[in-house]
């Protein structure tokens, strides 16, 4: 039986190649609207993202999301996205054994 290939995804942050189950998805709408997407199925633009901390804040640091996206993000974007990432992953340490 043949192995199902396991998509990879590059982080904007670290730069490392990883399953897309270990990434965050950030998504860009129609509208313009930069989010992270949790499921990694809304419709957009997409970028990823380690599931920490430093990664975010290398990428926030560097311009990458911006670089990736073509446009300027305002801090306070920045900081809902901050907020969300420490909320998702407050709630995975919780789930853990």
């Amino acid at each position: 039986m043949k192995s199902k290939k396991v998509p990879m995804r590059l982080c904007v942050g670290c730069g490392k190649m990883r399953s897309k189950k270990e990434l965050v998805r950030i998504l860009k709408d129609k509208e313009g609207n930069i989010s992270l997407d949790f499921t990694g199925k809304k419709s957009g633009r997409g970028a990823y993202l380690c599931k920490n901390m430093d990664c975010f804040l290398l990428a926030q640091k560097g311009h990458r999301i911006e670089r990736s996206f073509g446009c300027r993000i305002p801090e306070t974007v920045y900081e809902e996205m901050k907020h969300a990432l420490q909320t998702a992953l407050a709630g995975e340490s919780e789930h853990m054994p």
